[in-house]
């Protein structure tokens, strides 16, 4: 891009968080030699102690001090308006634009906006000639020939910098004049920083982004009762103009206290970037209200109305407390401010959420309900996704919302859902009925996808959900979605089903007009794929009204039972799990990761292995069963498994005496290693995701797929947990074939990743071979999120030992440098046991037992051996711990004692990094010799 703009192109960039980052260095140069251009950045997290995908304000924070100027839209007509007008102000100033919102919470939001025709920019372009005329003139061109990005010595280079002071204190008003262009191109106006509440406030928050709009919707529906408050929001950050903030605030010497909220940390600061903006303006101003600095939103973390509330609360108080942070129980520092649940959205405003599952279409169903809506009606429309860290599969949330009026308020429902839908039958019994059920108001509309009759519904809800259920008189309906989705050759897919439901019963449109305009949709998402499809789309849209009926439920006894809200929804576990399990895990996998309070959780973002061996998801619909008779006992089934849900278990006769009956087995077949056992093929009911993939690839055919359900019933989950119960025999095997490696513990299992996925059989394998000795620097992407989202780390320890896989993850663009870093330092760490080792037998030798110097020489012929090494580590821990007192070069040997194994060091990631932002990385450490080890699982798209 620097170069583009360097001989006078216009040119864009579209960028976000590392990637922002990478382009620091540059941007210094393209505001250093004042070259106009825009940078559009949904605002996002930046990585630290963890990666987040989701949205803040911290990489925009991190670009502050580059000389960009940063101008920040709350919305998602915003983000439009305020484009266009940082094309026109970067062209007008000379200054280059950073354009930005909110990542994930403006950028990925729905909503019914008013966009420019084509012509308007044609235009827009033809008066901006004159600029544009003169920035080519100043590009690098042989015909008018001048040097740029020479070196200055410190005689000039302070003189030149301050040279361009003139430039950036013109900004403020030539990025006003592109808001009056904005006005008269559509009507919108808009102001640097835009204060909305009482005229005479006492209190006032300053924000940026798409909270903004939560202060004003929750002021807009206070009224008089908060006539003392106000929201000034911050739209042009940089360059910062204290004369039109003090001009947009009302009278300085009424304010009482002022409340700066950030949606970023600096750890190392007295204050966060825009608290000390505003305190430095408002202390020059001679204001003597209150400042107190806050915290909100990191991570795309929820900002509600309840949060807004609070806020203004503590500005009031007596001892307002500063600094502040809202959304979650600081139980460290006593920074958070407590909230609470609260509807603000605007008069006639329906509420709808939408609990979906990972692929069944939901998502897309309900962006087609926004448009339909939209595009047929007065109504404005806003819609956002909530996602699990899961792949395909995972839970999603839909949060839809239509009214009459704009809808400026950009959070999750929380209060007041008029509508709501599971469409899973699986959540009922998985989440809190709080989960499901908190945000309805009384009298809502409930709608399940469930088998059950109304008689079924008393015994198949549980207890929770009825009281719920009944003390809030829900209108509950009901559908069997997925009898319909078969009979209609839909398959698994409920989506179009579920949007005529929703049509039907929400009364946002006749249904008679909303379903006609439903199937004109469904002609449009699927004319490519055939007529056929479109036609089976169109029959399940028909037969969706009549499979829906209303449940019939004895309200009173529903809400007045006595139950516990909270213990059916322990899970069934064969042992105890440890307190980690129960208290963190359990509440990030049931999606109640907010009830975690700061204490809880490791401030270094280290988290423990074998996570979701304690998930039990059960959400196959169908899962393998093997006829022992068919099968041959080729463990093909087991390599493939993308999620080491499916093993083949050795048993001896006594533990076949002990198993379950239903534990069929057969003699195990294959040589004298297998001599005395039985073998068996089992699969997990509540761990498989029903790829089918076992099944397509059984030789024989001996795999079945069955009703998850049916095969709980059969006695299946009591199989696998006997099975996990079994001594692993794997030592028996050679890991290096491909049957005897399905015989090794599987050290990567029941891993987020899509169904069938094709990465994570081949991570299995290598965990099989190498996992106890094993290192993986692992790269940004696809597979660091099914390998390494918290609360679902799929990398296991050994249950025999407790060794097992260490997993490390960089950035996107370093893994190989990151990986060569570990190689390297591992290297030298082990040579310097070397070192130690030769020591301690030279100098400390007549000291040690017999045994210990054996072991040692060993080591010194095969400490390059793994295999070898680990044997020898096993025995000499023990070894040196006991006689680590006899003499220091023995205690210096044992300091070094996690290095006797010879680590498995591997480097895993996608073809987005092996082929592209990561290949100079890997050049470099294949080039420099060293024997790394690199796996691309080459998907062939950014994953």
């Amino acid at each position: 891009m620097h170069g583009a703009l360097s001989v006078g192109s216009l040119a864009t960039t579209f960028t976000a968080s590392q990637g922002l980052l990478l382009m620091i260095p540059n941007m210094y140069k393209i505001a250093g030699e004042l070259t106009p251009c825009v940078m559009h950045v949904p605002a996002r997290a930046v990585a630290g102690q963890a990666l987040s995908i989701f949205g803040d304000q911290n990489d925009i924070q991190a670009v502050r001090s580059t000389g960009f100027a940063i101008l920040f839209g709350s919305t998602v007509q915003e983000a439009l308006d305020l484009a266009l007008a940082s094309h026109i102000a970067t062209l007008r100033s000379r200054i280059p634009f950073v354009h930005t919102f909110d990542g994930f919470r403006t950028s990925h939001e729905i909503q019914k906006v008013q966009a420019f025709p084509k012509d308007i920019f044609r235009k827009v372009v033809e008066l901006l000639a004159p600029e544009i005329d003169a920035h080519r003139a100043r590009g690098l061109n042989p015909n008018h020939p001048h040097a740029r990005g020479t070196a200055q010595c410190d005689d000039i280079y302070f003189q030149a910098v301050e040279a361009a002071n003139k430039y950036y204190l013109d900004v403020p008003k030539f990025v006003e004049e592109a808001f009056l262009w904005i006005e008269k191109i559509c009507g919108r106006k808009y102001k640097l920083y835009e204060y909305f509440g009482g005229a005479n406030a006492k209190y006032i928050i300053v924000i940026m982004g798409s909270g903004a709009g939560v202060v004003e919707e929750y002021l807009a529906k206070m009224g008089d009762k908060a006539k003392d408050c106000g929201v000034l929001q911050i739209r042009l950050y940089r360059p910062w103009s204290e004369k039109h903030v003090l001009a947009a605030l009302p009278t300085l010497s009424g304010i009482k206290a002022v409340a700066v909220c950030n949606k970023m940390k600096d750890p190392a600061a007295p204050g966060e970037p825009l608290y000390m903006d505003m305190c430095a303006t408002l202390q020059r101003a001679r204001c003597d209200a209150t400042i107190v600095n806050g915290r909100f939103g990191l991570s795309s973390k929820d900002f509600t109305p309840g949060m807004v509330e609070a806020v203004f609360k503590n500005l009031k108080s007596s001892n307002p407390q500063h600094p502040f942070t809202i959304g979650f129980d600081d139980d460290v520092t006593h920074f958070s401010l407590p909230y609470r649940s609260l509807e603000t959205v605007p008069a006639g405003t329906k509420q709808c959420i939408f609990w979906g599952f990972g692929s069944d279409g939901t998502v897309g169903a309900n962006k087609n309900t926004i448009k339909i809506i939209a595009q047929n009606t007065p109504l404005y429309a806003q819609g956002y996704f909530k996602y699990d860290a899961l792949k395909s599969g995972g839970v999603t949330m839909s949060h839809l919302r239509f009214g009459p009026t704009p809808l400026k308020g950009s959070y999750l429902i929380d209060a007041g859902c008029d509508y709501l839908a599971i469409h899973k039958r699986e959540y009922i019994a998985t989440f809190f009925a709080s989960t499901l059920l908190g945000p309805l108001k009384e009298g809502g509309t409930l709608v399940l996808n469930c088998p059950w009759s109304d008689e079924d519904l008393e015994k198949a809800l549980p207890p929770p959900f009825r009281k719920i259920i009944g003390q809030k008189k829900l209108r509950v309906c009901a559908i069997d979605a997925s009898a319909v989705a078969k009979r209609t050759g839909m398959g698994k897919l409920i989506n179009n089903i579920m949007t005529a439901v929703f049509f039907e019963l929400s009364g946002v449109l006749p249904t008679e007009q909303a379903l006609a305009l439903l199937k004109d949709a469904v002609k449009k998402t699927y004319k490519n794929k055939g007529d056929a499809i479109v036609n089976q789309n169109i029959a399940a849209v028909e037969a969706a009204i009549a499979a829906l009926r209303d449940v019939k439920y004895p309200l009173e006894s529903w809400a007045s039972q006595d139950c516990d809200m909270f213990s059916f929804y322990e899970k069934p576990r064969a042992e105890k799990p440890a307190e980690y399990v129960t208290e963190i895990l359990d509440k990030v996998q049931m999606m109640r990761g907010e009830e975690l309070k700061v204490s809880q959780l490791e401030a270094d973002g280290a988290v423990p292995l074998s996570q979701t061996r304690y998930a039990k998801r059960g959400v196959a619909e169908c899962v393998p069963i093997v006829d022992m008779d068919k099968c041959i006992q080729c463990n093909v089934c087991s390599a493939i498994c993308p999620h080491a849900v499916i093993r083949p278990f050795l048993l001896s006769s006594v533990e076949l005496l002990e198993a379950p009956k239903t534990f069929d087995t057969r003699k195990a077949t294959g040589g004298n290693a297998y001599a005395g056992l039985h073998y068996r093929i089992q699969a997990s009911p509540q761990d498989c995701t029903g790829c089918e993939v076992c099944t397509n690839a059984c030789p024989v055919g001996a795999l079945s797929m069955v009703s998850r359900l049916q095969t709980l019933d059969q006695g299946h989950g009591k199989n696998w947990d006997y099975a996990m119960t079994i001594p692993n025999r794997g030592k028996r095997f050679d890991a290096n074939s491909l049957k005897g490696s399905q015989f090794q513990e599987p050290l990567l299992e029941f891993s987020g990743a899509c169904e069938g996925c094709g990465e994570t059989p081949y991570a299995k394998l290598v965990t099989q071979m190498f996992g106890k000795r094993l290192i993986v620097a692992n790269a940004t992407g696809c597979s660091s999120i099914w390998g390494g989202t918290a609360g679902w780390v799929p990398y296991a320890k050994s249950k025999e030992g407790g060794k097992g896989t260490a997993w490390g993850n960089s950035l996107f663009e370093d893994n190989a440098e990151y990986g060569l870093g570990q190689f390297l330092a591992v290297k030298q760490r082990r040579r310097l046991l070397r070192d130690r080792i030769e020591a301690a037998i030279a100098r400390a030798g007549s000291s040690m037992s017999l045994g210990m110097r054996s072991l040692l020489e060993q080591w010194l012929e095969f400490s390059e051996d793994g295999i070898i090494s680990e044997r020898l580590s096993d025995e000499l821990g023990p070894l040196l711990e006991a006689e680590q007192s006899k003499a220091k070069e023995i205690a210096e040997v044992y300091r070094l004692k996690d290095m006797i194994t010879k680590p498995s060091m591997w480097m895993f990631g996608g073809d987005g990094w092996a082929n592209d932002i990561g290949f100079g990385g890997i050049d470099h450490a294949i080039a420099s010799g060293n024997p790394v080890k690199i796996m691309g699982m080459d998907t062939e798209v950014y994953s």
